[in-house]
């Protein structure tokens, strides 16, 4: 079983940074997919960022996102930069152990284990 602890959120204006850390328990092989995904009071979780051999977004967050690994430190990073009151969000990492085919890093439920959340607060 692998854990997933992430770091890094907080509050912040908007037009600011942030990074979030995600620390992985278990070893990050780089063919798993490495996520993250947000969830703002009263919505659905949605897909943000992930990882493979190459990396992927959300339309949402293009140009301000960045998400990065190092597998040999078994962590993952999302660079938030120029935040938005929208972004406001809880944060989650999460890993996919499995192959991955076409867009399934877009589906929340393909992904094995996940991260209890950081909150990141943006304020106008």
């Amino acid at each position: 079983q692998v854990q997933l602890v992430e770091s890094g959120g907080g509050l912040v204006q908007a037009g600011g940074s942030l990074r979030l850390s995600c620390a992985a328990s278990g070893h990050i092989f780089s063919s798993y997919t490495m996520g993250w995904f947000r969830q703002a009071p009263g919505k659905e979780r949605e897909f943000v960022a992930a990882s493979e051999r190459t990396t992927y977004y959300a339309d949402f967050v293009k140009g301000r996102f960045t998400i990065s690994r190092d597998n040999a430190k078994n962590m993952v990073y999302l660079q938030m930069n120029s935040l938005k009151p929208e972004d406001t969000a809880v944060y989650y990492c999460a890993i996919g152990m499995g192959q991955f085919y076409g867009r399934t890093y877009l589906v929340s439920g393909a992904y094995d284990y996940w991260g209890q959340g950081t909150q990141v607060t943006v304020s106008s």
